[in-house]
C-alpha cells in the first residue's frame, strides 16, 4: 500500500533513491521494482535486518532486475549521507515522529541533489485530531516515539520552504484507513483483538489484495477529504 506516488516524484530507472524511516520496506520495493536503486534508512535495525532479507529474496525471485534495495541505519537528523547524493527522497509517515522537524528537513534537503525531488507524507489534519481526542493512548507522550504533533498542510509546506525547497503540491489519500484507526482508538490502540477492529482489518487487507471496484470508488470519494495521510511534494532549485 503505498503513499506516494513515484509517477508524481518523477522516479526514473537508474536514479538513487532515498526511503527514509523505510520501516516494513514499502516504498523501497516498489522503487526497485521501478529500477532505482534505493536505499532503506530506518533507525530500527530489526526492521532493517528483515528488511534486507525480503530484498534478497525478491532478487532470487525475479523482481529485482534493474533496480536495487540496500538497508542502512540512520538518524533523521545526522543522516549518514554525502551531500547531494540522492536523485529522490521519501519520507512517509516520518516528520511526526521528530521533536526537531525543522532539523530533519534540512537534513532531507542536504542530501537531495539540486533539481531533484521529495516526497514528504504525514498524517492528514482532521483525521489526526479524531484520533488524538478519542485516546491519549495514541500519541506521546504516552506513545514513546509516538507522534508528537498534528501537521496542517501550511505548516508541512512551511517545513519544506524553510529548507530551501520548492513545494510543487500535495494530496490526500488513504480515505479508507481514517475509520479504521478512530475505531482502533475508540476501543483502546492497542486492543487489536477487538471483533469491529479484526472485520476492519480483514476489510482493508481485502481492498489492498484484491482491489474491487466498491472499495476503489470509496477510496476516490473519501481519499481526497478524509484521507489519512497528507502528501507533499517538493523540489530542490537548481
Amino acid at each position: 500500500m503505498l503513499t506516494v506516488r513515484y509517477e508524481r516524484l518523477g522516479l526514473r530507472p537508474g536514479e538513487r533513491l532515498l526511503d527514509l524511516g523505510c520501516g516494513g520496506g514499502r516504498h523501497a520495493y516498489e522503487a526497485g521494482r521501478l529500477g532505482a536503486r534505493v536505499v532503506a534508512a530506518d533507525v530500527d535495525l530489526a526492521e532493517l535486518k528483515e528488511v534486507r532479507q525480503l530484498a534478497a529474496g525478491m532478487r532470487e525471485a525475479g523482481e529485482l532486475t534493474t533496480g536495487a534495495v540496500d538497508a542502512v541505519g540512520g538518524d533523521a537528523l545526522h543522516l549518514p549521507f554525502p551531500d547531494a547524493a540522492f536523485d529522490r527522497v521519501v519520507a512517509s509517515e516520518v516528520m511526526e515522529h521528530i521533536p526537531d522537524d525543522r532539523g530533519a528537513a534540512d537534513e532531507l534537503a542536504r542530501v537531495l541533489r539540486p533539481g531533484g525531488t521529495l516526497a514528504v507524507t504525514v498524517p492528514s489534519w482532521l483525521p489526526e485530531q479524531i484520533c488524538w481526542k478519542l485516546s491519549d493512548d495514541y500519541h506521546a507522550p504516552a506513545v514513546p516515539g509516538g507522534h508528537v504533533r498534528i501537521y496542517t498542510k501550511a505548516a508541512v509546506c512551511d517545513r519544506l520552504r524553510g529548507a530551501g525547497l520548492e513545494p510543487t503540491g500535495t494530496g490526500r489519500t488513504h480515505g479508507l484507513h481514517s475509520p479504521y484507526w478512530w475505531l482502533k482508538c475508540a476501543v483502546g490502540p492497542r486492543n487489536d483483538e477487538h471483533p469491529l477492529v479484526q472485520a476492519y482489518h480483514r476489510l482493508l487487507v481485502w481492498d489492498i489484495v484484491r482491489r474491487p471496484r466498491a472499495t476503489r470508488a470509496a477510496e476516490a470519494v473519501l481519499g481526497p477529504t478524509l484521507g489519512k495521510s497528507l502528501v507533499a511534494y517538493a523540489r530542490k532549485p537548481a
